[in-house]
């Protein structure tokens, strides 16, 4: 598989053929749950929620109804969103392609926690901006990303089936968040020396300008 034919919906295909792999006994359901409830923490309100790449674990899900959100998931692999509906049949999933889908709901909080990065570097930039669009005033986004120095992609076959990764950097993602009038929370190289690093940014308010 070659970069320039990587699409989304490649993806979506090879996360339905590793299901199992966030199905089995062990799996670490903690990942990432630290990192949001950090985000939390920041947070203004407290109402709609939105899963980017939610997955079928549910554990976001999880902490985020825990803490009085009402949650979305959205996720483009046919298989995660099947086992996240019967994980939560009460959630609103939506077996959408984040490069394209339309969001009509605004939100408090969005989380695209391992996921943005899989799409193509060029869909890097108008992502992030409908994710900052789509939160509320003071709504808080937090996703994590590869941080290297300059923009990069690369394909990675470690889970088993090869899988395309992008990053703008973590300067170039910074830059962007600016620009759309985002406050940085919190950054952090949470598995370092490895490149896994997250975000948190917090929609500006006009009197925070």
């Amino acid at each position: 598989m070659s970069q320039s034919t990587i699409n989304p919906d490649d993806i979506g295909n090879a996360y339905d053929t590793i299901t199992h792999l966030w199905q089995r006994e062990g799996f670490n359901r903690n990942n990432g749950i630290e990192a949001h409830k950090r985000a939390i923490n920041f947070t203004d309100n407290r109402g709609n929620a939105l899963d980017v790449g939610c997955g079928c674990t549910g554990r976001f899900i999880d902490l985020l109804q825990t803490e009085g959100f009402s949650v979305e998931g959205v996720d483009i692999s046919t298989k995660m969103i099947d086992l996240a509906r019967q994980r939560h049949p009460e959630v609103t999933f939506h077996h959408q392609d984040i490069c394209e889908w339309e969001i009509e709901n605004r939100y408090d909080f969005i989380t695209a926690w391992d996921s943005i990065w899989h799409i193509p570097l060029e869909q890097q930039k108008p992502v992030l901006t409908k994710l900052v669009n789509s939160l509320n005033t003071g709504g808080i986004l937090i996703f994590s990303f590869g941080g290297t120095t300059e923009p990069s992609e690369n394909i990675d076959d470690f889970m088993g089936p090869e899988v395309y990764y992008s990053s703008l950097g973590t300067n170039g993602f910074l830059a962007l968040l600016m620009k759309l009038g985002c406050l940085a929370m919190h950054l952090e190289y949470d598995q370092y020396p490895e490149l896994h690093t997250y975000l948190i940014v917090k929609k500006l308010t006009l009197s925070d300008e």
